[in-house]
């Protein structure tokens, strides 16, 4: 990024909106000066400048909720930046996945929710490559990366299965549960495979776009 481009307002700060690289949710809202900015670029991970406090800060640095950068965009003014992400936790300080969820509008904290439920498949991605990296002793997903893909594929076909037969005799309970199961082991599948959800996603939505199109 040329910085040169970059309009810094009287103080020396430009505002940051933080945003999920694969959900597009806002976390949050900061602010960067030229030497926050360089050492984003340099690290990867977000570093911003705290206007209370008058200093530099790296996101998750005391509570490990990190922000891998996947890129960051300036606007037609040059006044503002939006960098997105990948991260390694909460974005706000209250443990909640962004900072933006009280709503003006009748209705939008429930639409909020849905969002926030989404995001949680991802929460499951990134919890799950963190146990595949450190294989900590006594975890049930340790124990399936250890046993290798035929364990993994087995447990797949074994939920499955459990699926049909909760939905061949209509029991919404056990459905609801063995569905759930089932998920979680087709994450561990598509870790152990090195295929990112997101991708998943692309081909859903590419599905709904060309049959939206009558193709």
């Amino acid at each position: 990024m040329n910085l040169q481009k970059i309009k810094f307002d009287s103080q020396g700060l430009i505002p940051a909106i933080v945003q999920d690289a694969n959900t597009k949710e806002v976390l949050t809202l900061a602010y960067m000066n030229e030497e926050s900015l360089e050492l984003s670029l340099e690290s990867k991970e977000t570093w911003f400048f705290s206007r209370s406090r008058e200093k530099l800060w790296h996101k998750g640095e005391t509570s490990g909720n990190t922000q891998t950068i996947v890129d960051i965009k300036f606007d037609c003014d040059q006044d503002a930046l939006v960098v997105l992400v990948e991260p390694k936790g909460p974005a706000c300080h209250t443990g909640s996945v962004s900072c933006f969820t009280e709503s003006l509008l009748s209705g939008g904290e429930e639409k909020a929710e849905a969002a926030v439920t989404a995001d949680f498949l991802y929460e499951l991605e990134n919890l799950i490559a963190e146990r595949e990296r450190l294989r900590p002793e006594g975890s049930y997903s340790t124990y399936l990366f250890e046993k290798g893909v035929d364990k993994i594929l087995k447990k797949v076909g074994e939920e499955s299965a459990e699926v049909i037969i909760a939905a061949k005799n209509r029991d919404k309970e056990e459905l609801k549960w063995e569905t759930a199961d089932l998920f979680y082991h087709v994450f561990i599948l598509l870790r152990e495979q090195g295929l990112p959800f997101k991708e998943v996603l692309n081909v859903l939505k590419q599905r709904h776009t060309e049959k939206e199109s009558g193709k």
